[in-house]
């Protein structure tokens, strides 16, 4: 059996990774707020749903309660997560610090303290030769930038957890896998970022070439999921060709440089 929880499935990486599983087979339930999105997503492609809010406990605890009652599972991809503001540190919102740090970090710690004794559960009984956490952290939980500081706090200690998790369950058939994006163009992403500003948020990803899809990162996430149970790939950090790292992004064309350097 390979069942996976997809959290953040309403809309961007998480949808693209629901559909990705489907694809391949696996089952999968789907986890976000919006059940409208959730119950669309189901028709397409089959998979089970359910509405939670990942900073409220007894979200989660009901989650727990219906994954248990449905089969259990073998995988938890964490994706849930986002941004807010782009404001230097001592100019930003405390507000926005706090919901960046309760959903990319709370909300990771929360879902997995839920869900962890279910995949131990599906292990010991036979259901699969081990089990999975892969969370979607950011190139921002690595490479500080101008106006990042409250998401690169946030992304940093999602990081942080997901290396001290990975010491905690050592000796243990489940792999701690981490998928570190940099720029990926998705409908809500930036938008949400700034404030449903739609012109800030089509600047970020003018004249880039080929911004990452959320396909692009669903596929690899399935890539890291299916390699052999023995095969962790314990970081792997996705950008598109045009972005070298966080600040340095090519926009325009890509050519190859000629002998004079130009």
């Amino acid at each position: 059996m390979r069942r996976a929880v997809v959290t953040g499935a309403s809309s961007g990486i998480g949808e693209a990774t629901v559909r990705s599983l489907r694809s391949s087979g696996w089952e999968v339930v789907a986890v976000a707020r919006r059940e409208d999105r959730l119950r669309a997503l189901a028709e397409e492609t089959g998979a089970d749903v359910f509405v939670a809010d990942l900073t409220v406990d007894a979200d989660v605890e009901a989650l727990r309660d219906h994954l248990r009652a449905t089969g259990g599972i073998t995988t938890l991809v964490n994706n849930a997560g986002g941004a807010m503001g782009q404001d230097a540190v001592g100019e930003g919102s405390l507000d926005d610090w706090r919901w960046m740090y309760e959903i990319n970090v709370l909300g990771t710690k929360r879902v997995i303290t839920a869900l962890l004794p279910l995949l131990r559960e599906s292990v010991s009984a036979g259901h699969a030769d081990g089990a999975d956490i892969l969370t979607v952290t950011s190139v921002a939980g690595f490479f500080p930038y101008q106006g990042g500081g409250g998401y690169n706090a946030a992304k940093f200690g999602e990081h942080a957890l997901v290396e001290a998790l990975r010491i905690d369950l050592s000796g243990e058939p489940i792999r701690v896998l981490e998928i570190a994006p940099g720029m990926v163009k998705t409908e809500e992403f930036s938008l949400n970022r700034f404030g449903g500003d739609q012109a800030r948020a089509d600047a970020v990803y003018q004249g880039v070439v080929d911004p990452l899809s959320a396909d692009d990162v669903a596929a690899t996430i399935r890539s890291m999921l299916e390699m052999p149970a023995h095969v962790s790939l314990d970081l792997v950090i996705i950008k598109p060709v045009a972005q070298s790292t966080v600040y340095k992004i090519a926009r325009g064309e890509l050519a190859v440089k000629q002998p004079d350097g130009r």
